[in-house]
């Protein structure tokens, strides 16, 4: 595998060191705060301007920025961007040292760092802090994520962002990255940590306490940074709502968004079980696969042989199984371009089930590019179906550069809809998977590294499949003399067990003992219902401004969307606010930037700043091969940093900054096939550069006198894909394959038993007594129909031997299968069979199992 190490390079192409990274992380109940440290080095004779591009949290609050040169300690203030990009081009041409730290106009979790005048054998020590909030998982554990992989990002033509050339990158083998990595997290909750889990491995949990309230965690010593660092922490109680007041500003003035004190309500509600265990029998579910080139990268690199894409019509199979007699569906894929399996939403029966199952056993990564606007468009086109609730499934890799476009988009139509996301594999977009959900009401989920995708979509489903909560209304009673602003938008979703935040800012004077209280009513299934939570207007100690910065935040975020939103109409006064409101707080958005300036002596630059730029060669060279050798994977360590592709003497400084991030995000799009150097092979001189190096493999498989005429038939079939705009060639071992294929005899990879048994069943919930039913039990026909009790229907014997092995073999993956055994479970109900409980003991027996009638819930 390849990895871009993205970085200084000397004139010799050979990346200036990066010493360590040191990233520190700080959790406090659901609250993270991380504060990055990367050393680097100028060990050539010249001084060096670099851009560094780096992927963070979509949701993060960037509020410190500093740099350390030699001994002199450079700290950065945050101003309107262009006066920023001014200011750093000023400071170069005084022979002064700038720093300047810009947030993508396109996606909010990519950030672009300029280093300007690192002078020859100096260090740079650079130190960047960000607060985020810890996203609820399933098994309540708290999920963070330091990005790692910035994958490429597809920009679709004519969406917006800068025209220039396209970043360059440089690519070494991951296991001669010589940078290393420290990380340590200090983890601290009024609740004991019971553990803490990671895709990386750890050093044992050290508990500080004895009440196991505090905790720290390091990253074992060897860790290469070639993925996302996951961890997942473990409280031992509950979530429970919580209120956190936390004091402004000293220095601030009162009645400003800093100088008052601000309040974070936790909220977990709590909906009646009796409501919960019904499932809706209606709603329109509209699923939206990506099959851009990249989903066919491997879901876990220690297993290879499951790809994104094949995990995905995986996890369809169990969705289309799982869906309720009577509601509607359709499914959509796009690439570069986009398809549906019915020209409309269709009703789900037998028929319509088996035919989208069909196309989708047929799907792969195959359609080019990442354009998933058009096809959202041609989903909110299409009618809404009466007392069907549409909700929207989206499966993507997140390798999208118009992020902001796609989710105001989805917000836009967010009042008929509800949108779930799910990001798969390293490097998805956070921005993008956690913005569809929020905008659109839905719930989002990450699957990376050895996650299973099934158990994550199928909790969503249960979700979707739960009654909607409607007339949401948040109302608060506070002290006379205190006033609320709340900063957070309105709350438009709510799901059980699952958190919902709001900050709001506390204005007036009040008893230190004086309470609050806010109230949520909502109404579910008809039935109106209220949360209720107190709380004590004290504030907190040793918070900080963590509290008020991610408050600032997410009022810029929703500044931010509503200023694209009046994008054209000539109002400049949202965007003024999110500059008063990032500046005042210290908190980076789309419109500020922070810049740090050493003001000490230095002489004017005569002439342009040296610029290290990735050489070019490499990425031509690799398009020029023949295909079988066209493909490099991309990687990009947010550390290592990512060099623009243009010299100071060809681009300004300032348009040249402007450039590196929206044209990284554009990098995947300029990978274009019609534009690159392959255009010129033909199809068939292709295949003849394939044949030749494949052939003599495929002839030693063969016995004396065998031809090898027809062999390349699939080589064919994939080389003739590449037509297609956006296509990225197929790896060489895929082409060798496909000679292999017909060289050999077919080996199928056995099917997961699980998804064998699923495969079999029908719509309406039963399963058919047939031979593959009793072959995905493990026994023959025979000994299933034998102990069939005579006045017993067939399709009930099948479907209680189905569900008995479901119980009593994948207990552990009853996330997977749960709402298709109820279906099963209603199936039989309704056939009012008798001899329910000897049929229950009759396959126990034949199975070797002992599941009782109740826990089947017959």
């Amino acid at each position: 595998m390849m990895v871009n190490c993205c970085g200084l390079l000397t004139a010799n192409k050979e990346p200036v060191p990066l010493k360590s990274v040191g990233v520190e992380l700080e959790v406090r109940d659901h609250v993270a705060t991380v504060v990055s440290t990367l050393n680097y080095e100028n060990k050539e004779d010249k001084p060096l301007e670099a851009v560094f591009v780096f992927p963070l949290p979509g949701d993060a609050a960037v509020c410190h920025f500093s740099a350390t040169i030699g001994q002199t300690q450079i700290v950065a203030e945050v101003k309107e961007k262009q006066e920023a990009r001014e200011e750093y081009d000023d400071a170069l041409s005084s022979g002064q040292q700038a720093f300047l730290l810009e947030e993508s106009e396109q996606s909010p979790d990519i950030f672009s760092l300029s280093v300007g005048s690192l002078p020859p054998g100096e260090s740079a020590s650079i130190r960047l802090e960000y607060v985020t909030e810890l996203a609820v998982q399933a098994d309540d554990g708290l999920r963070f994520c330091l990005p790692a992989v910035l994958n490429p990002r597809y920009q679709p033509q004519g969406s917006g962002g800068s025209e220039g050339a396209s970043v360059q990158v440089t690519s070494v083998p991951a296991s001669l990255v010589p940078y290393s990595l420290s990380f340590s997290a200090r983890v601290s909750s009024p609740r004991p940590v019971s553990k803490v889990e990671s895709n990386c491995s750890l050093d044992p949990l050290q508990y500080l306490n004895p009440e196991q309230t505090q905790a720290t965690v390091k990253l074992a010593a060897g860790h290469k940074f070639d993925r996302d660092v996951e961890l997942l922490i473990y409280y031992k109680d509950a979530h429970q709502p919580t209120a956190v007041v936390e004091a402004g500003q000293a220095s601030a003035k009162p009645g400003t968004l800093m100088g008052d004190p601000v309040v974070m309500l936790s909220l977990y509600p709590e909906f009646p079980q009796a409501v919960m265990s019904s499932v809706a029998s209606c709603g329109e579910f509209v699923f939206l696969l990506d099959r851009s080139g990249s989903m066919d990268c491997p879901m876990d690199r220690s297993k290879r042989r499951e790809t994104r894409i094949g995990s995905a019509r995986d996890t369809l199979l169990l969705l289309l199984k799982s869906l309720p007699m009577g509601c509607y569906f359709n499914i959509y894929s796009f690439g570069s371009s986009f398809q549906h399996i019915f020209p409309k939403s269709v009703e789900y029966s037998q028929k319509t089930m088996e035919e989208a199952l069909k196309t989708v056993e047929e799907m792969g990564a195959d359609l080019g590019g990442t354009e998933i606007l058009n096809p959202l468009k041609h989903i909110y086109s299409q009618p809404c179906i009466p007392n069907q609730p549409r909700q929207l499934f989206v499966f993507t890799d997140g390798e999208v550069g118009n992020t902001k476009e796609v989710i105001s988009l989805v917000k836009k139509n967010s009042g008929s809809h509800r949108c779930f996301s799910f990001g798969i594999g390293e490097g998805a977009s956070s921005a993008l998977i956690n913005g569809l959900a929020k905008e659109g009401g839905g719930h989002a989920q990450f699957i990376t590294g050895t996650d299973r995708m099934q158990p994550k979509v199928m909790q969503s489903l249960r979700f979707a499949l739960q009654p909607a909560v409607v007339d949401i209304s948040v109302t608060w009673d506070l002290p006379k003399g205190v006033s609320v602003t709340v900063l957070s938008p309105p709350i438009t979703a709510l799901f059980q067990g699952q958190r919902s935040l709001i900050y709001a800012q506390l204005t007036g004077e009040s008893s230190k003992a004086a309470e609050g209280c806010v109230t949520v009513k909502y109404s579910l299934a008809g039935h109106p219902s209220q949360n209720q939570l107190h709380f004590s207007l004290k504030p907190a100690e040793d918070t900080g401004l963590t509290v008020h910065r991610l408050a600032a935040r997410t009022l810029i975020c929703s500044l931010e969307m509503e200023e694209k939103e009046r994008r054209g109409e000539q109002d400049e006064g949202v965007k003024k606010k999110v500059v008063e409101v990032s500046v005042q707080s210290g908190v980076s958005s789309v419109f500020t930037a922070f810049i740090a300036v050493n003001k000490g002596d230095g002489e004017a630059v005569q002439g342009p700043l040296v610029r290290r730029n990735v050489p070019t060669s490499s990425l031509k060279m690799a398009w020029s091969m023949p295909m079988a050798y066209c493909r490099p994977t991309f990687y990009c360590m947010p550390t290592y940093g990512m060099l623009s592709g243009a010299t100071s003497s060809t681009v300004s400084g300032r348009k040249r900054r402007q450039q590196s991030v929206s044209n990284y995000c554009d990098y995947s799009s300029r990978l274009d096939m019609r534009n690159s150097s392959l255009c010129s092979l033909s199809l068939d001189a292709a295949l003849s550069t394939s044949r030749a190096a494949a052939e003599p493999a495929c002839k030693s498989k063969f016995k004396s006198g065998g031809s090898t005429a027809g062999l390349f038939s699939n080589l064919r079939k994939k080389l003739g894909a590449l037509k297609k705009p956006h296509q990225m060639p197929p790896e060489p071992q895929d082409l060798l394959s496909s000679c292999n294929e017909d060289c050999t005899a077919p080996k199928q990879t056995p099917r997961d038993p699980l998804l064998q048994l699923v495969s079999l069943q029908k719509a309406s919930g039963c399963w058919v007594l047939d031979p593959a039913l009793a072959a995905s039990l493990g026994k023959t026909s025979e000994e299933v129909e034998n102990l069939k009790l005579a006045s017993v229907n067939q399709e009930v014997w099948a479907t209680i031997l189905a569900l008995i092995w479901l119980h009593g073999f994948k207990v552990d993956a009853q996330d997977e299968w749960q709402l298709l055994a109820m279906k099963a479970v209603s199936w039989l109900r309704a056939q009012n069979a008798t001899c329910v409980t000897e049929c229950v003991e009759a396959g126990n027996a034949l199975l070797g199992c002992n599941v009782q009638k109740d826990v089947l819930g017959l």
